[in-house]
């Protein structure tokens, strides 16, 4: 029997049949076997325990790791996105002397923005490569590029040499974070992962803080150039630590044949969005106004780029970047919501924090970082006690409500903050935003793995590293409005303590670039315009406290679901894309058919409730006898959302003979509204 014909078997069963019938006619797992004596790969079974779905997932021969071998894989995963993280802070503190040194003030900060914006941009692409060509290839490769990066940043002898350099440097790097990422979701099972994911947020947060102490200590003490060269040692070891001790199969996919199964349209459209929006951001209220022409059309054109790719990726990608199937599940909706917010939030701290230090407390940006320390060290303990937490007790949702309760209060102490707080409020106030931000690391990117197909694990990662970056990205851009704004109402207060002259370089744009001159001021007027700038600060608190508590509203409707241990590796490979392509065609056919059946089922039965109209019309008391219609009309538009929202979360189809046909699509209420409608007599003429 050929696919085609289950699929029109499984559209054609009668309507009296419940979904577990047809889902037991179709037992099967429907992926792809790459040799004969090998486990196959089962079927989520999708049980329900105390009202809790609970992952049952069988083994599929996944490598039995010792510790010790575990831990050295950890050493690399992590040391690679420790210099990752690393380099996103630690030339800020260096930033002057560079500029300096090249004679250069225009690339002061393209030297910082050429890495975050390649960084974001490449993100999506390295999630379906790591698909076609296996994650430990191209996790050598980020790598290797990474490093290529570090090099000529550290040779170069001109500002857009190092420019260039950056943006080799952020593209390696936005592979070794997502690509770390994915490779632990293939190591590990999704109730194991979380306590690893959990390592790797502590990382990255204990390294974006020490950043600029590193970076300051280099610049003094060395040369910044050494800002890059710690780069190649470091990450020459976990070079050769993975390459040896990784062992995840790895499948022999033809270079040429792998280039051609890349989705260029889709690499090139999504990677011209990112940019465009993002240098709009970068452009607006610095090199242009905002409602200048050049500002607009990037951020419209690059939304608009966005769009497109959506719509090629649905309609035309044979082995697409993003699969919009990831949006089809509410839980997925409110997931990468909470994502956002996240990103949005958080970064907030780790831009915004140092600038109240230096404004109000007249640190220098070495010793800002230093301060920054209660939230790093907060944060990471709360990452990877989460982790912990997920892997012992197999949930997810707790930790994400607790961190949005614990970031919405935390920032919201931030409002608190004066020109006279002390040490004891800016610490405690620092932990408790830290607490907050930290289980959201990693708890949200466990639901999200939990409610997709595992063969989507490297598209959805992907998917959730981008939207972090569009967060942080466009978080830093709208705090920096928001305050510029204030400083601006804030400037006839500034003229009459400082005069003219003085407010105006502590007005709006100017804000921010000059808070070294208030440590300079005469007592008085440096009172003044500290309490001028923490009041400024209350405002974009404010905005960040909404969004945070938008977030935890959101975070209401993700679905619970209890991890167990078992674990199957995510195949990879030419072949596995090729049958992961067929497979969502069938499932993509099915829900059609599915929407299809319901229409016509509508449409019977409204014609059957308007030919019992006459004989209804000539009983005695004129009344009209109950249809099934409205009931059924309900129904069946319940049936039709189900159909087309939820899919089954294991991700290997139901088969019948050998062959893979679609899935069945889960319908919760289906029995009891066929059961009623089965058991409601319809009056005929």
């Amino acid at each position: 029997m050929s696919a085609t014909d289950d699929v029109e078997k499984t559209a054609g069963l009668q309507r009296s049949h419940t979904n577990e019938d047809a889902l037991r006619a179709l037992e099967g797992d429907g992926q792809p076997r790459e040799v004969e004596d090998e486990k196959s790969v089962s079927n989520e079974d999708v049980a329900e325990k105390g009202g809790e779905q609970v992952v049952e997932k069988e083994d599929d021969g996944v490598p039995q790791r010792s510790k010790g071998k575990i831990a050295v894989i950890m050493f690399a995963l992590c040391m690679a996105v420790f210099l990752a993280a690393l380099d996103v802070t630690i030339v800020t503190t260096a930033l002057p002397t560079i500029s300096e040194h090249f004679h250069s003030s225009a690339g002061y900060t393209w030297i910082g923005s050429a890495f975050l914006l390649a960084n974001a941009a490449s993100i999506p692409s390295w999630g379906k490569v790591s698909d076609i060509f296996g994650r430990k290839p191209m996790l050598l490769l980020a790598n290797i590029i990474f490093m290529v990066g570090s090099l000529i940043a550290a040779l170069s002898n001109s500002i857009g040499m190092l420019i260039a350099a950056r943006a080799i440097q952020g593209i390696g790097g936005g592979g070794l974070v997502i690509l770390v990422n994915i490779t632990i979701g293939d190591l590990f099972s999704l109730r194991s992962r979380g306590a690893f994911y959990g390592i790797i947020g502590g990382v990255w947060a204990i390294a974006s803080s020490i950043g600029p102490i590193i970076g300051g200590a280099f610049t003094e003490g060395a040369s910044w150039r050494w800002c890059f060269y710690i780069n190649l040692p470091l990450d020459g070891i976990a070079f050769f630590v993975l390459l040896f001790f990784l062992d995840l199969k790895t499948p022999r996919t033809p270079v040429m044949d792998g280039l051609k199964a890349i989705d260029w349209v889709g690499s090139i459209t999504i990677v011209g969005a990112t940019l465009m929006f993002l240098f709009g951001l970068q452009y607006g209220g610095v090199t242009f106004p905002w409602d200048s022409a050049a500002v607009i059309c990037l951020i419209v054109f690059g939304i608009a780029t966005f769009c497109i790719f959506l719509f090629w990726e649905y309609r035309y990608a044979k082995y697409p970047i993003m699969t919009l199937e990831l949006f089809s599940n509410p839980t997925n909706i409110a997931t990468l919501i909470v994502v956002f917010v996240h990103g949005f939030v958080f970064i907030s701290g780790s831009y915004y924090l140092p600038l109240y230090f230096q404004a109000i407390l007249g640190a220098t940006p070495v010793l800002s970082g230093v301060y920054l320390l209660p939230t790093a060290l907060s944060l990471s303990v709360s990452s990877i006690a989460t982790g912990i937490f997920i892997k012992k007790v197999g949930k997810y949702r707790p930790p994400i409500w607790i961190a949005l309760v614990l970031l919405t209060a935390g920032y919201g102490l931030f409002i608190n903050l004066d020109a006279s707080s002390g040490w004891a409020k800016i610490i405690l106030y620092q932990v408790v935003a830290g607490l907050g931000t930290g289980p959201l690391f990693q708890s949200p990117l466990i639901a999200l793995q939990a409610h997709i197909n595992p063969r989507d694990i490297a598209t959805a990662t992907s998917t959730f590293g981008l939207i972090r970056q569009l967060a942080t990205s466009t978080s830093v851009v709208l705090g920096q409005v928001v305050f510029q704004n204030s400083m601006n109402k804030k400037s006839a207060i500034l003229q009459q303590e400082l005069g003219p002259q003085l407010a105006g370089a502590l007005s709006g744009a100017n804000a921010g670039a000059n808070v070294e001159l208030i440590a300079h001021l005469p007592p008085e007027q440096r009172s003044a315009a500290r309490t001028q700038f923490a009041l400024a600060l209350q405002p974009m608190w404010i905005m960040y406290v909404c969004v945070s508590a938008f977030g935890l509203i959101v975070s209401a409707f993700i679905q619970k679901k209890v991890l167990t241990k078992e674990h199957a590796e995510t195949k990879t490979g030419l072949d596995a894309e090729a049958a992961n392509a067929a497979q969502r065609k069938q499932e993509r056919d099915f829900r059609h058919e599915s929407k299809r059946q319901s229409k016509a089922a509508r449409q019977s039965q409204a014609s059957v409730a308007a030919h019992s109209l006459p004989d209804d019309a000539s009983q005695g008391d004129g009344s009209r006898p109950p249809t099934s219609s409205g009931t059924t009309k309900s129904a069946e538009k319940r049936s039709s959302k189900w159909s087309l929202a939820k899919t089954p979360e294991s991700g290997a189809s139901e088969h019948t003979g050998g062959e893979e046909v679609p899935p069945v699509p889960a319908l919760p209420s289906q029995e009891h509204i066929q059961q009623q409608e089965a058991s409601r007599p319809v009056s005929r003429a």
